[in-house]
């Protein structure tokens, strides 16, 4: 594949796929950036219950699940309404990892609500064919609410789980998404991912790149809930922000930009509202990631003349390289052990993806399609690489298996579907894809189902999911 200078660095900056290089690199005067100090949301506090049981269903099905509105024990607007925000973003939760059978919520309707979280109808949620019902209060406190839940064995009438949760009002849905990680853990032994969060890249603002000649929209970093709420901003640079990917402890998020003039890479710090520049701003720096560990950084950098792969402490010390060949090396990918890095190479002639021990030995090309692209290598329990592949005009997201050698499919050509990243049980990916005509993320499980659209506003490219 042949690249002019002004194509080839488009292609590492975004990795080699056609929908990324569109971004083309610009030269930009510096413009200020400004972060959203905003302080992370403190958990709710909570008490657990004295006694906690598996909930079952018949055999070889998973349980089915009711979660009827909470009972808003005082009778103020803030409450009532959280008490029906927190039960239907539960039921979304759980329903989201496929564990439980979630009844709908519209068939409820001929129950009578609890009259308190000790008194439940059984018999008419045994009718209904439910194995477990969740009922909850939520009641206004002097400092904001208390919620109080328990998840209740309907065939057993005993309580399987309780937890009783005291906060702020202002964000009722914390309460759902910490309910709904605890009950997937007490009741399934999995990892929940209702309290993680995607970051990805938008030119919904419209706004135009500052200092340029030619009109280009603004490209910032935004973050939301893993289901796509709260969607809002975190850069404000007026220039070309690229490919963030979260730190392991969900506090910073590293990204290349270009607010200098040149690509360089950046860590936002969003809760301190601090950044942090680990390449330094020599050559042209691209595609950072966090090693699993969060203490180091493998990026793209021509800082010696060509495109290659190297890794750099986070504060910018002991930086070393890691590829050395005349073609361009891009999207690195670190294994969950920290051992190992998978990458985008056109080394063999159409990019494909490759992987190497993070000292440089046992390099070995892993994939054989017409045009491989963008690794993203799976948290464990699960030992996969996803990544973009052309399967037409346009690219699918597949996924190899590491111990097997063998690739499964799980887009099919529906629009072009790209950036693939996985969710931090390795049971989700999040993705670009322009089936809805612009770009935009979308989540899809590992077997191909439930998928589901995050974004609508703009163009949105690159996600990334928090740990």
């Amino acid at each position: 594949m042949t690249h002019s200078t002004h194509s080839r660095a488009a292609d590492v900056a975004s990795g080699f796929s056609r929908t990324s290089r569109v971004l083309l690199p610009l030269l930009i005067a510096a413009s200020a950036a400004v972060w959203a100090q905003q302080p992370a949301p403190p958990p709710p506090a909570q008490q657990p219950s004295s006694v906690e049981l598996r909930l079952t269903g018949d055999p070889g099905t998973p349980p089915r699940m009711a979660v009827p509105d909470l009972l808003a024990l005082t009778p103020d607007r803030e409450t009532q309404e959280a008490a029906k925000i927190i039960s239907e973003v539960l039921w979304d939760d759980l329903n989201f990892e496929r564990e439980f059978a979630l009844i709908p919520r519209d068939t409820y309707k001929s129950i009578p609500a609890a009259g308190s979280i000790d008194a439940v109808p059984f018999d008419r949620w045994r009718e209904l064919g439910a194995d477990g019902v969740i009922i909850g209060t939520a009641q206004k406190t002097a400092t904001g609410i208390r919620v109080e839940l328990r998840l209740y064995n309907v065939r057993a009438r005993q309580s399987a789980y309780g937890r009783e949760y005291t906060g702020s009002a202002a964000n009722p849905r914390i309460y759902a998404h910490t309910m709904a990680d605890e009950l997937h853990d007490s009741q399934r032994s999995l990892r929940g991912v209702a309290r993680t969060k995607l970051t990805f890249i938008s030119d919904r603002n419209r706004e135009a790149v500052l200092a340029t000649v030619e009109k280009r929209d603004v490209k910032e970093v935004f973050i939301a809930d893993y289901d796509g709420a709260s969607q809002r901003r975190i850069t404000i640079n007026r220039t070309m922000n690229l490919t963030p990917s979260w730190s392991p402890d969900g506090r910073s998020i590293a990204y290349t930009s270009y607010r200098s003039g040149g690509a360089d890479i950046l860590i936002s710090n969003i809760f301190a509202g601090t950044m942090e520049s680990p390449a330094k701003g020599i050559g042209q720096n691209y595609l950072p990631v966090f090693s699993p560990d969060g203490t180091r950084i493998a990026f793209t950098s021509n800082r010696d003349g060509n495109n290659e792969i190297y890794v750099v402490n986070r504060d910018g010390s002991n930086i070393s390289r890691l590829t050395n060949n005349p073609a361009i090396d891009v999207t690195p990918t670190w294994s969950p052990t920290g051992t190992q890095i998978a990458f985008t190479s056109e080394r063999r002639g159409q990019p494909q993806i490759f992987v190497v021990n993070i000292d440089g030995t046992g390099l070995r090309q892993i994939t054989f399609e017409s045009y491989a692209d963008r690794p993203t290598w799976s948290p464990p329990p699960y030992n996969e690489i996803a990544f973009a592949a052309r399967t037409g005009p346009g690219f699918d997201i597949k996924i190899l298996g590491i111990a097997s050698g063998e690739t499964r499919q799980i887009t099919f050509g529906e629009g072009s579907n790209e950036s693939p990243a996985w969710a931090p049980n390795g049971r989700h990916l999040a993705f670009m894809s322009t089936r809805a005509g612009r770009s935009q993320v979308f989540t899809v499980d590992r077997d191909g189902r439930n998928l589901r659209q995050i974004t609508r506003d703009g163009n949105n490219t690159t996600p990334n999911w928090s740990q």
